[in-house]
């Protein structure tokens, strides 16, 4: 086998999740996210896509730019669920921002490249946190050996007038590492040491003015940083707190940053994915040629280089954006995708529209994915000692009074369910801390419509309750 098969199998062998096959994707997806096959289908070739242009060999690979989405649908449908858990399917960076959040340059507002550089902050803090738990063992033996440092100082051979003997060094030894398996074992946990941290001598920074000084706060704590001393201060804490904060700092020691920069920039530039929510919102509808409308469109033409592949400045260095992934996604009850610039509409050529859940949906919504809000709820009742049972019937009413609730207020998709949820185990979850006799609780179908019917009948109620 030569080095390059071998180098292969080591790949294989750590294969992380991205390198799911589209049917795999959609699987995990639909742990999560019911219904929407569509937008599912889409994001995991798109996903998939990342894998296969990585092993391109050739100089192509460089000019495969990755195709970006729109997702179409009203809130509440699923658009922010499917590209946060794709993201996390990938290990990838990932931000949410909102386009309104963002201004023409020029106006009062966020610079469309502050994306950018959120992006790379969350990639840089991945990465360290990997390279932290890699670490994690080595910065144990180090922690300790600063707690043993401080219970039981060492003894070791100085200068010739030194009057230690062999003996001496030996138990002093002994005594150490007796102490190192009591701290392992917890023995130790309650008792109070004093320890030297580290402190940050530099403020937090915030510079408020005309667009881009974000990005000049950061430097400015960069260089105050570099030219402050680190400073140390004594903290009394329980040596199972100072482990931990030992611990914490010593693995930070032990990390070669400026490989992080590098590995963290690598993987925002060719794994991150960014999701832009709202972004009906800077869609221009009339021709008025000034305000509001001149405003969208502005913030629209500041998006397109970042979208079609530019160079952007951070504090780790410069990021080229052409690789990155950008989901978009609006509900466009008011506009549609045509009313976007030309130029940018064609950077977003992927459109999957998500469809309106029914009750149905919501039935599966109840009780499908793995973090169901029956099962949330459920979680939440047994930190009280209390088993909450829901039969079927309750289900069902409750995805009904969802569905009913979504059809004649406004309809927000399954956020409804929360607000149901919410009203329907108020007294529940407001008496359970004093309900020592009933430990088992169920809900059926007559109790959601007890608590319930009277806020639905009432389109007032209903409209400022659910």
């Amino acid at each position: 086998m030569n080095q390059n098969e071998l180098l292969m199998q080591s790949n294989e062998t750590n294969i992380s999740d991205s390198y799911l096959t589209p049917r795999q994707i959609v699987a995990e997806l639909d742990k999560y996210v019911i219904g929407q096959d569509a937008a599912k289908k889409a994001v995991a070739i798109a996903l998939r896509n990342r894998w296969r242009r990585q092993r391109v060999q050739d100089k192509i690979k460089e000019e495969i730019n990755p195709n970006n989405i729109i997702m179409i649908g009203p809130t509440g449908v699923g658009k922010t669920e499917i590209a946060r858990r794709l993201a996390k399917l990938a290990g990838a960076p990932f931000v949410k921002v909102e386009a309104t959040k963002f201004t023409e340059i020029g106006y009062v507002g966020r610079d469309v490249e502050s994306m950018v550089r959120d992006l790379v902050e969350r990639s840089v803090a991945m990465v360290r946190e990997e390279k932290t738990k890699e670490k994690l063992n080595e910065a144990q033996i180090l922690a300790e050996n600063r707690i043993l440092d401080i219970l039981i100082p060492p003894i070791t051979r100085g200068p010739s007038f030194d009057t230690a003997t062999d003996s001496e060094i030996e138990e002093n030894h002994r005594t150490r590492e007796h102490f190192r398996e009591m701290l392992r074992r917890g023995t130790l946990d309650e008792r109070h040491i004093e320890i030297d941290v580290v402190v940050d001598q530099v403020p937090s920074m915030q510079i408020l003015g005309p667009i881009g000084l974000d990005e000049m706060g950061m430097n400015l704590q960069d260089l105050f940083g570099s030219m402050m001393p680190k400073k140390s201060k004594k903290r009394r804490l329980k040596i199972a707190e100072a482990k931990k904060v030992l611990q914490k700092e010593e693995a930070e020691k032990l990390i070669d940053m400026d490989a992080v920069v590098r590995e963290a920039l690598q993987k925002a530039e060719n794994n991150g994915i960014i999701f832009i929510d709202e972004i009906d919102k800077i869609a221009s509808r009339g021709s008025g040629g000034h305000g509001p409308e001149v405003s969208r469109e502005g913030v629209q033409r500041d998006l397109l280089p970042i979208v079609e592949g530019c160079t952007v400045n951070t504090r780790y260095g410069q990021v080229h954006t052409q690789h990155i992934l950008f989901i978009a996604s609006g509900a466009f009850h008011v506009s549609k995708p045509s009313d976007l610039v030309p130029e940018l509409q064609g950077r977003f050529p992927i459109r999957v529209e998500l469809k309106s859940l029914t009750e149905e949906d919501f039935v599966k919504i109840l009780t499908v994915p793995e973090n169901a809000l029956i099962k949330q709820y459920k979680a939440l009742a047994a930190a009280e000692n209390i088993e909450l049972t829901f039969d079927d019937s309750a289900i069902q009413e409750i995805a009904s009074i969802a569905a009913r609730v979504n059809e004649q207020i406004t309809n927000i998709g399954a956020r409804r369910l929360h607000t149901i949820m919410t009203t329907l185990l108020e007294d529940i979850l407001f008496n359970a801390p004093d309900n020592i006799s009933d430990r088992n609780i169920v809900i059926d179908a007559e109790m959601v419509r007890k608590n319930l019917n009277n806020i639905v009948d009432n389109s007032d109620l209903s409209r400022y309750i659910l």
